[in-house]
């Protein structure tokens, strides 16, 4: 994982414990679950997005749409600093990662083909890294 420093940090043997076998590869090891296999794809309640690693709310349910990626799309954060994001070089391509900002855990990526008429953002997140509350 990452060694930049986060409000929340805990040691891999106490992440292990804590995830899934899915969300630890995900969250901790900056996997990616397969397209259209994730529960929140398709989910359109209304309510909010928090993270399944530490709990911070990332996004709320206004701001999700169908991108038609195979992941959870969002166009904006649920607010400032629940997210950071940094350069991402990895299997080949450059792209923007996205993490939660409290406890470094790997979302997924950010891209600038969202909806126009919005942010112009498509947060492409995995449902792994995702717990959900209805309002």
């Amino acid at each position: 994982m990452s060694e930049e420093k986060y409000p929340l940090s805990k040691s891999d043997h106490e992440w292990r414990k804590e995830l899934s076998d899915e969300q630890y590869r995900i969250l901790r090891q900056k996997g990616t679950e397969r397209p259209f296999t994730g529960s929140y794809d398709f989910h359109f309640e209304e309510g909010s997005y928090y993270c399944a690693g530490c709990g911070s709310k990332l996004f709320e349910s206004g701001s999700k749409y169908d991108s038609g990626c195979g992941w959870p799309a969002f166009y904006q954060t649920a607010e400032k600093g629940a997210v950071v994001e940094k350069l991402d070089k990895s299997h080949g391509m450059i792209r923007t990662e996205v993490l939660c900002g409290n406890c470094g855990g790997h979302l997924g990526h950010v891209f600038p083909d969202g909806p126009m008429d919005k942010t112009g953002l498509r947060y492409c997140i995995n449902s792994a890294a995702l717990d959900f509350k209805n309002k």
